[in-house]
């Protein structure tokens, strides 16, 4: 999708501050709680968003049937003014009640879009209105939030994934134009087993008595004659609802600098991305400027992170832009870049072995973060096929109880905590704080500073550090943001008064 910087596209709402109002339930009827903003009851939303199953065309021979925002998939870019409040109606089409999850923004528990919180459902064929002040400027985005378990149509499996960008007060530019990009799997099945790849996060230290712990629990579960537990894969991939090679290219010209805001929409993937003959310039993560704009020859992107990076096109030709997966590029997972004037078959070229590493974002020289003033230990493990065939996933030995939602920390409101992650599981966790951003101080021993980000990829068996300040009263909700394990227990509530 790309957009002229100073367009913008009313059809769909976004998150906000500390007035919000909780519109319309199972009926017509219309209220609004005694903190909503003035006149949001009355008159015309400033915009809409309609949930509805539709027809998604990745191809002219595959066509899928999933659940979408506005008739589209991606949803429809929503872009706002930092301060500048907003009136949003969301209506539900479907037959089931929904969540609307406002990803990455300051926003009060009734408008975030978490069950777990409290934010009230949007009901089948029914509609609510909600109002906010949107902010933290940057690319956040907005999603389904709902349980899927075992059912692979609902939830992040469906097409329910928009883009959003808050403009800031004072945009210092640098780029002739915006692409926004979302990543995205259709298809999805069910299978037994199978191996994540690792090896692209830095530093990659293992820690040896997390390491120790799940490899000897995983053992133990298999000689009792255990399965592996389920996980999901796909058979389609698409950028922005297109299969690469089909629908249009991104066409640029020689000598253009074009951002690129890159959404990784899965349910349940890590994503790569490479543009042969070009380098990205990483100048914000997760929506938030990095004090050390770096150039990296490729993208890993969690779920549910982005990236923002400019891309001089100084390469002439007619590229792929795509995953470093041949299986997953040649499905579907790329979009071709065509110079101007230049016609032809898209060439890829593998680079070379590219590792991760959010240091590389980091401030240079003695670290500045603030110090916690406490410190909350977490480890989080996997227990093999143990509901059904399906893993559950623990912390600090407890899953999260869908039935009690109970808060498992309580915290006082103002106070900077740390919660230092230990990953007792070979998986990469992509850990998601909602309502909040957080800093990553430590990765695997290793000091970080200034990475402000919602989500970070935590490695198999390595330990983290995120320091935040507990400034959003309420319930904010804690989780690793691959559905299928925050659906089997991986998710805990922050309590803060």
């Amino acid at each position: 999708m790309t957009i002229d910087r100073r367009e913008f596209l009313k059809i769909g709402g976004m998150a906000a501050l500390t007035s919000a109002i909780p519109i319309a339930s199972l009926g017509d009827a219309v209220q609004a709680n005694s903190n909503s903003i003035p006149d949001a009851v009355n008159g015309n939303a400033d915009y809409t968003l309609r949930i509805a199953r539709s027809l998604v065309e990745l191809a002219p021979d595959h066509v899928v049937s999933t659940t979408t925002y506005n008739d589209q998939f991606p949803g429809p870019l929503l872009r706002f003014k930092e301060g500048q409040k907003v009136v949003v109606d969301i209506h539900n089409d479907t037959d089931i009640p929904e969540q609307l999850h406002w990803h990455g923004q300051f926003v009060p528990v009734d408008v975030d879009g978490a069950a777990e919180e409290g934010t009230p459902y949007i009901p089948a064929r029914g509609m609510r209105r909600i109002a906010f002040i949107p902010g933290p400027s940057g690319f956040r985005f907005y999603h389904t939030h709902l349980v899927a378990g075992s059912d692979l149509s609902i939830g992040q499996y469906s097409g329910l994934v928009g883009p959003v960008y808050i403009e800031p007060r004072h945009d210092p530019g640098g780029y002739d134009r915006e692409v926004f990009l979302t990543l995205k799997e259709f298809d999805p099945f069910f299978s037994k087993g199978g191996d994540m790849a690792m090896d692209f996060l830095v530093p990659g230290d293992r820690e040896h008595s997390l390491e120790e712990f799940g490899e000897s629990a995983m053992m133990a579960s298999l000689a009792k004659g255990a399965p592996h537990g389920y996980e999901v894969g796909y058979q389609t991939f698409s950028i922005n609802g297109r299969m690469l090679g089909h629908g249009d290219p991104i066409r640029v010209k020689e000598g253009e600098r074009v951002l690129f805001h890159i959404l990784n929409g899965s349910a349940t993937e890590i994503r790569s991305l490479a543009l042969p003959g070009h380098v990205f310039r990483v100048i914000a993560l997760d929506g938030n400027p990095v004090p050390n704009p770096a150039e990296v020859p490729v993208l890993w992107i969690g779920t549910a992170e982005r990236i923002s990076a400019t891309v001089e096109m100084k390469s002439p030709g007619v590229w792929i832009l795509g995953d470093l997966a041949d299986d997953d590029r040649q499905r579907g997972m790329g979009v071709v870049i065509e110079y101007a004037g230049h016609k032809g078959k898209p060439r890829w070229i593998t680079p070379k072995a590219f590792p991760w590493d959010y240091r590389l974002f980091s401030e240079k020289g003695t670290a500045t973060l603030a110090p916690p003033e406490e410190v909350i230990e977490m480890t989080f493990r996997k227990l093999n096929a143990a509901d059904k065939g399906f893993n559950v996933w623990t912390i600090n030995n407890v899953a999260f109880d869908m039935k009690k939602m109970e808060p498992m920390y309580h915290l006082r409101r103002g106070k900077r905590y740390r919660l230092r992650m230990r990953n007792a599981t070979d998986d990469v966790h992509p850990m998601h704080l909602h309502r909040h951003s957080f800093q990553i101080s430590n990765i695997a021993g290793r000091p970080v500073s200034g990475v402000t980000k919602d989500v970070a990829m935590l490695g198999g068996y390595q330990t983290m550090d995120i320091d935040f300040t507990a400034d959003q009263p309420g319930l904010s909700l804690f989780h690793c943001h691959m559905q299928l394990h925050m659906d089997f227990g991986f998710m805990a509530l922050f309590d803060c008064k």
